[in-house]
């Protein structure tokens, strides 16, 4: 059977205690591996797995956003005076809001001649669909998705437009880093990225996390981080705040585990590697994934694979926070996930 428990977080002075020192604010995405771990993983989690199928195309999908990754050219990136403009405005650098750099089409055009023959069946009208579509649906749709907005967007071909803007934020964000850290004199030496006014959006391109996950690393042992949807990045945010609004006074843990009916093991359930964070005070929830339990966890991955999860949190009233652009939910992230496959 299936249980769930409710865990209360720890105050917030004992996480402080726990930390052990000064944790890195920002973790930005390894250029030559972040996709393609990301695929692993998905490997990994449909063995078995109710919608194998669809765990198994966005694996697919993973390994040609890494290829089309490391095959980017180089591309205009902001000069030092945006830079600078951004962080004393407390913006992002690379902001989503405003719109998508051309390029992405062409990857998004490479990505679907790459997936053309392993897609499976249910997805290949989406496939034709793009194929076929001029530069100003294509625009259309990734408009749409940076946004968040619902209106005109063809949900079956959302993964796409988002794989390939994925690769495209995921780029400029290590190009950028890359310039600094080779940089030798100058302006561009300084750090592209730190905090910004918002902290609950991603510091580099101001997207929402899919997820947060917390770390397994010495320097940052059960740490949270907030997955970036878009660019990957990830960035420091205490376990004691609700990552939608901050509130410290509301927050609970809800997993989701199978266990013997004999044998109500709650604290094991409590423990599950995978947890869907609550929040009452906005009645809004993120999942959280402990890589301090599971090394292999991975934020878009154990995401999707842990949909049941957000079944049993639905039916508490809450609604989702996260967004994962390779399976999108209602227009107010409330009604049940969808068929990844679009079967009835």
């Amino acid at each position: 059977m299936t249980a769930s428990a409710t865990v209360r977080v720890m105050p917030a002075d004992e996480i402080v205690a726990r930390g052990g020192g000064e944790t890195p604010f920002l973790r930005l995405p390894e250029r030559s591996t972040v996709f393609a771990e990301r695929a692993m993983r998905l490997r990994q989690l449909a063995a078995g797995h109710p919608l194998a199928d669809y765990l198994g195309f966005v694996a697919d999908i993973a390994l040609a956003q890494q290829r089309r990754l490391l095959a980017m050219p180089a591309m205009p990136l902001p000069d030092a005076a945006a830079l600078d403009c951004a962080a004393r405005a407390g913006r992002p650098p690379l902001p989503a809001d405003g719109g998508a750099d051309p390029a992405w089409r062409g990857v998004l055009r490479e990505l679907l001649a790459d997936l053309r023959q392993s897609a499976p069946a249910a997805t290949q009208p989406a496939l034709q669909r793009l194929a076929a579509a001029d530069d100003a649906f294509l625009d259309r749709q990734a408009d749409a998705l940076l946004s968040g907005l619902s209106e005109g967007l063809d949900v079956a071909a959302a993964p796409l437009v988002g794989a390939a803007l994925q690769v495209l934020w995921t780029h400029q964000v290590t190009a950028l880093q890359a310039r600094a850290a080779e940089a030798t004199t100058g302006a561009l030496r300084a750090a592209p990225f730190g905090r910004i006014d918002d902290k609950t959006v991603c510091p580099c391109c101001g997207s929402r996390p899919t997820a947060s996950i917390t770390r397994a690393s010495v320097e940052a042992l059960g740490q949270r981080y907030l997955h970036c949807s878009l660019c990957s990045a990830q960035w420091h945010l205490v376990r004691v705040e609700c990552a939608r609004c901050g509130s410290t006074s509301k927050v609970a843990y809800q997993s989701l585990d199978a266990i013997d009916a004999a044998d109500d093991d709650t604290a094991r359930v409590a423990q599950a590697a995978v947890q869907a964070e609550t929040c009452e005070a906005c009645g809004h929830y993120l999942k959280i994934v402990h890589g301090d339990r599971d090394p292999y966890g991975e934020a878009v991955a154990d995401d999707l694979a842990s949909l049941t999860l957000d079944l049993l949190v639905a039916e508490s009233g809450m609604r989702r926070h996260g967004v994962n652009l390779m399976l999108l939910f209602g227009d107010a992230a409330t009604g049940p996930p969808p068929d990844p496959l679009g079967r009835a």
